[in-house]
């Protein structure tokens, strides 16, 4: 005879369901097997002869005969969720009404009673305790960390051990008690219970088995788990151990001299939906994903505005935040935005903006001016010709610091530039200025008392001129003097229909200008520009480390190489 295959774990599952709990429903088969201790010992050798193979005949007879099992000792029960099925220890209690003290226990009565008349219950070891049973409360509360038969509990499994995940009371706060109490100074300790906790409302049921000798059901010793199921508010449903299904039955070994062994099964007996129903719940779903996706777009309204393909706009929420080393007081700055070709704003667009006159602070060795000056700044870029020359530029934006004395005497203290930043999200920039010097003490002195300093006749010239058309910039004979900083705060955004490519194209492109389909030499161009400038960087650093004495010998010696 085939052994039978007996599941050795007893682990939950986890599920997520968006049906109505209510529909679940399980099939529970209990069954006793035989006493543990004749399963112990090993099948003795095959008998060598004829002889022998009539006797195994004979045992195996005999072992069937001695393993057939009466109808008492198997049960098979289909409960359903937070479905009621008495036990015998129950049934005896709640028939005395003298016993019943609270109103669950006189509903149970009542139900007791009906059963009697209807010709009494057809469970005998196989019951439940629904979510309102005193058990669950015992059950949750007496819960162990370890396996140990002497655990002592810890204060946090003390104090875990009074909360309560079930059956919360949702009772509405009003607006007058939310002001007046945002913060509770002395809490209680049931305000401790009900808000110092994850807090899903859990609803649990518990079926259990009654594995006493037939004809003395009824003792508390006799009841074992056979699976416990918890469902919160969000659908998940827990039950433990898991359904049985492929893996065999489980198995319980009782203590005691006769060691009795018992399997059950758990399965899943919830009705399945028909085709049609489930057609008709997939387009109740659909309809209620459009509704609501048309509640989103009502949200959003008609007013949000789609670039056009291949168009990319630029929105810089910018401040100025401060202007530090600076020689005069009560600086201000002048600014404007410069439009690179292919570039375009909006016609209510201001492109330059002058900030308010601030006295500055003393902060460590610099004064320092807050401005915290905002603006806003939209613009578009339209692709163009791939073939053509020139590559396509960012905007700029210039700006000059100027100071106002008492005498309404304005010098320019520093001019400078900066690029806006090619990606999106948040950006803190200091930007280095200069000015423009004379030689002499004359236009110092003029400057001091007087008021007035050389200035630019075209700011643009803090960079390349937006007139210059040759082919090289010569700056030779032009004085300057390295003056303060100014410190930007951008918050730019992008906005193109070229985003909504998938990922893994987006990652293969470098800028947002190759997103908008060309311009892969620009990014070469910058990339061998950037890959320079770090090697000097690294040049420069290297022989400023070393000695002086080293690079004048070496400067020598290469100069006497190059004479006849």
């Amino acid at each position: 005879m085939a052994k039978p295959l007996w599941s050795a774990e007893a682990g939950g599952a986890v599920y997520r369901s968006r049906d109505p709990v209510r529909n679940l429903r399980l099939r529970v088969r209990i069954q006793r097997v035989t006493s543990a201790g004749p399963l112990l010992p090993q099948a003795p050798p095959p008998l060598a002869g004829p002889r022998g193979s009539e006797l195994l005949a004979l045992a195996d007879r005999a072992a069937t005969g001695a393993r057939r099992l009466p109808d008492a000792e198997e049960e098979e029960a289909e409960v359903g969720w937070q479905e009621k099925l008495f036990s015998q220890f129950e049934v005896d209690l709640y028939q005395n009404e003298s016993a019943c003290q609270t109103p669950l226990d006189r509903q149970y009565h009542g139900e007791i009673l009906k059963l009697e008349k209807a010709g009494g219950r057809k469970n005998y070891r196989i019951f439940t305790y629904t979510d309102h049973d005193r058990f669950t409360n015992l059950e949750e509360h007496c819960q162990k960390v370890t396996d140990s038969d002497h655990e002592v509990p810890s204060y946090l499994a003390e104090r875990m051990a009074n909360v309560r995940r079930r059956r919360q009371d949702h009772r509405p706060i009003e607006a007058s008690s939310l002001k007046s109490k945002i913060v509770t100074w002395e809490p209680s300790e049931e305000f401790i219970k009900n808000n110092h906790v994850i807090n899903t409302p859990v609803q649990t049921m518990y079926i259990m088995g009654d594995l006493g000798p037939y004809g003395k059901l009824g003792h508390r010793e006799y009841e074992h788990v056979l699976c416990t199921i918890k469902v919160d508010g969000n659908g998940v449903i827990t039950v433990k151990p898991d359904f049985t299904g492929t893996k065999g039955a489980y198995r319980i070994e009782l203590d005691g001299e006769k060691r009795e062994v018992w399997k059950y099964t758990i399965e899943n007996a919830s009705v399945q939906v028909q085709p049609e129903e489930e057609e008709r719940e997939q387009r109740v779903f659909r309809d209620l994903y459009g509704r609501h996706k048309e509640y989103l777009s009502g949200l959003v309204g008609s007013e949000f505005e789609m670039t056009l393909p291949g168009t990319l706009r630029l929105f810089v929420n910018g401040e100025i935040v401060s202007a530090q080393g600076y020689e005069y007081d009560n600086l201000y700055v002048h600014f404007f935005l410069e439009l690179p070709n292919q570039w375009s704003s909006p016609a209510f667009q201001q492109l330059s903006g002058v900030t308010q006159t601030c006295a500055t602070k003393t902060l460590g060795w610099d004064n320092v001016a807050y401005f915290c000056y905002p603006f806003t700044l939209e613009m578009f870029f339209t692709q163009g010709d791939e073939s053509e020359d020139s590559l396509p530029q960012w905007p700029v934006l210039y700006f000059e610091v100027l100071s106002l004395d008492f005498w309404q005497r304005y010098r320019v203290e520093g001019y400078g530039s900066l690029v806006l930043p090619a990606s999106p999200g948040l950006h803190m920039l200091t930007i280095p200025t200069w000015r423009p010097v004379e030689l002499g003490t004359v236009a110092e002195l003029r400057r001091f008392f007087i008021g007035g300093s050389p200035e630019l006749e075209d700011i643009t010239y803090v960079r390349i001129p937006s007139t210059f058309k040759g082919e090289r910039l010569s700056r030779f004979g032009f004085r300057t003097e390295t003056t303060g900083s100014v410190t930007f705060r951008l918050y730019c955004l992008q906005q193109s229909k070229a985003f909504l490519e998938t990922s893994a194209l987006r990652q293969r492109m470098q800028s947002v200008l190759d997103r908008l389909g060309g311009f892969s030499q620009q990014s070469s161009v910058y990339n061998v520009l950037e890959a320079f400038q770090r090697a000097r960087r690294r040049m420069q650093e290297a022989r400023e480390s070393l000695p002086q004495d080293l690079i004048s010998t070496s400067a020598s010696t290469v100069h006497q190489s190059q004479e006849p």
